[in-house]
């Protein structure tokens, strides 16, 4: 899962990753991270003890060394995980909730947001949260796309999954199914795709980015007998922003718009609610996919999966999909330093 020697920035950044929940498989799988080289320097956030903890449980050797990041990064060697420290509130179990520790949790996102914006890391990379136990604690948290735009001030972004070629975004992010339609407004959706549409430039230095808009309704609201947010919302957004030289078709039925053909004139989705077509990407690549937050003035990388609490600290919790947001984020790093 490394970058090929060949495609090594220049450059090397700093990657910060937040182990997220505690009780949860971030640590173990930072732990899995931190057992190959990277061209880049791999600093995580965490408790120190914990790490250790966990690594022992794990049967993984790992060298915890102290990050300075007022220094020039260095290269991650396997075996060693440089950190910073921030101290549990009470010791943590493997799959056992404790919302004691759901300030740990977001003071680790504060950190890691803090250094990206002062420069002193190059991106960020989160392990899962659990969003149960941050609530439950009192704090009101929707997911990190939401905490992470509004700790940054940013008014508007954009959360997409990406695995290889097949990348789709969301209009609306963690709302329930009855509040979808309410959140479906010309603005907000032709701000969703004006943001999509630089990012893909920008970020992924795609020319000329294809994207495909999905309906809300099924058979995108069949000519208006399954709703109107087509006719009154999505369509006229699209022909306005047609007219701006956006590359635009929709908006099309959820369920056909994957297939082979619309796939292969498509260079991202534009998906109205989360399970209308995150479904399709991790059902191709779960466990592989980088979730992207667009929009940020700092690169946001992420795993596509859950805390996981029935594998933590059994060694059965695959790596895969924070190893490929890592590459992810070296490769954003690189498209960065080429701008």
């Amino acid at each position: 899962m490394n970058p090929d020697s060949h495609n090594e920035p220049s450059v090397i950044p700093r990657l910060i990753i937040t182990a997220g929940e505690p009780a949860g498989i971030g640590p173990d799988i930072v732990i899995k991270a931190a057992q190959q080289d990277w061209p880049a320097e791999i600093v995580c956030i965490a408790d120190r003890a914990l790490i250790e903890v966990r690594a022992r449980q794990l049967g993984l050797e790992v060298a915890l060394v102290p990050a300075n990041t007022n220094a020039p990064p260095v290269r991650s060697e396997a075996g060693t995980l440089r950190y910073i420290h921030i101290p549990l509130r009470v010791p943590a179990t493997p799959g056992k909730l404790d919302a004691r520790n759901a300030s740990y949790v977001l003071a680790s996102l504060n950190l890691a947001a803090t250094l990206c914006e002062t420069g002193e890391a190059q991106a960020m990379i989160t392990a899962p949260v659990q969003k149960s136990i941050i609530n439950d604690a009192g704090f009101p948290f929707s997911g990190h796309t939401e905490f992470l735009a509004e700790l940054s001030d940013t008014p508007q972004v954009v959360m997409m999954l990406a695995a290889g070629d097949l990348r789709v975004a969301l209009a609306t992010t963690h709302l329930p199914l009855r509040d979808v339609s309410d959140a479906i407004t010309c603005q907000h959706v032709e701000r969703t795709l004006i943001i999509l549409q630089s990012e893909l430039i920008k970020k992924f230095g795609i020319a000329s980015p294809r994207i495909t808009v999905l309906g809300l309704n099924p058979h995108a609201g069949e000519g208006g007998h399954l709703g109107h947010e087509e006719q009154q919302t999505i369509r006229p957004v699209i022909e306005k922003l047609r007219g701006q030289g956006l590359i635009l078709q929709g908006p099309l039925p959820a369920d056909t718009a994957f297939n082979t053909d619309i796939r292969q004139t498509t260079d991202a989705y534009l998906a109205m609610y989360h399970d209308q077509g995150l479904p399709v990407l991790k059902y191709a690549s779960f466990g592989e996919a980088v979730n992207i937050t667009l929009g940020l003035p700092f690169l946001r990388t992420s795993v596509d999966h859950g805390t996981a609490l029935d594998l933590a600290g059994t060694s059965k919790a695959r790596a895969d999909s924070l190893l490929a947001a890592i590459h992810q984020a070296l490769v954003l790093c690189q498209m960065k330093n080429r701008a």
